[in-house]
């Protein structure tokens, strides 16, 4: 099975233009518009974002699957207002999901030790190196005042496409050179 999900994903990473690598230029206006897009469209997002210790913006995470599924995007860690370094994102997952699918993600460290765990590792997994907790927003929830149980906190938006499965569980992050 896993050389069947190795395969898979070999084949889903190299045979589409859909995943490809952006120049340091592209990626940093892309992530400027997805903090932009996030804090527009989230109530309470900047003032979560200006006290958190950092966060990793993914402006574009391609994923596709079908009981098997695997996902590729690149990104920043955002420091001070300032990207500071460059991630990719890989995920791979079994079981009941369909689709193919385009979202932002953004990862807020809320502490100086979730971002610091974060940043000494060259590659971070989730749910080995640290828990994500993933929100939904809506309803008129304020992310400023929200009382938050983990000290990173997942947000994915502008969906593009339609899949079932919207867990951050089997993705790993690397540092990587831009």
């Amino acid at each position: 099975m896993r050389r069947f999900l190795m395969s898979f994903l070999f084949v889903f990473f190299l045979t589409g233009t859909l995943v490809h690598a952006e120049t340091k230029e592209v990626l940093d206006l892309q992530i400027k518009q997805t903090v932009e897009r996030f804090e527009k469209e989230a109530q309470g997002a900047k003032a979560l974002l200006e006290k958190a210790s950092g966060y990793l913006v993914i402006p574009n995470l391609y994923k596709a699957g079908l009981v098997i599924g695997g996902g590729y995007g690149e990104g920043g860690l955002v420091v001070g207002g300032k990207v500071v370094e460059y991630y990719n994102m890989i995920t791979a997952s079994i079981g009941f999901q369909a689709g193919v699918q385009k979202r932002s993600v953004i990862l807020v460290f809320l502490t100086p030790d979730a971002l610091e765990n974060f940043r000494k590792k060259t590659k971070w997994k989730v749910g080995v190196d640290g828990s994500i907790a993933f929100v939904n927003w809506g309803g008129g929830i304020d992310l400023s005042t929200t009382n938050f149980k983990s000290s990173i906190v997942a947000f994915a938006f502008d969906n593009k496409g339609i899949m079932y499965n919207l867990s951050l569980d089997g993705s790993i992050f690397n540092k990587i050179n831009k």
